[in-house]
């Protein structure tokens, strides 16, 4: 089995792979670093968007609760389970692949896109 650092990322560490597509969200103003858990976390409008893993290997974002199922039930994604409870809007992404995280980026500044609108007032 090979690290996680090769796994279709072009020789991406997945640090440097998070650090790089994350940069290059920072282009709208919404969208900024803040913390989440003491962690470092990408939020739009103060919604979490996405973060790495504390272990610094796995992508873990918020999608809608049927994608992430999904995303577990075909084997690209695993349970969030900080607490031991599965966090059914959350799913970690372990293999660092550039285009699959992009892509996956793009759905969760979407689906936090979609909160901010759902907001009363």
């Amino acid at each position: 089995m090979s690290p996680p650092e090769s796994a279709g990322s072009g020789g991406d560490a997945p640090d440097e792979l998070y650090e790089q597509l994350t940069d290059d969200l920072l282009y709208d103003p919404a969208i900024g670093r803040g913390t989440i858990m003491g962690h470092p976390c990408i939020r739009l409008a103060g919604r979490f968007v996405t973060s790495l893993e504390r272990n610094g290997t796995g992508l873990i974002l918020k999608l809608p609760s049927d994608r992430v199922t999904d995303l577990i039930t075909t084997g690209v994604g695993e349970p969030f389970a900080p607490t031991g409870n599965p966090m059914r809007e959350w799913v970690v992404i372990p293999a660092a692949d550039r285009e699959l995280w992009q892509s996956l980026l793009a759905e969760a500044v979407a689906f936090a896109r979609e909160g901010l609108s759902a907001r009363p007032g």
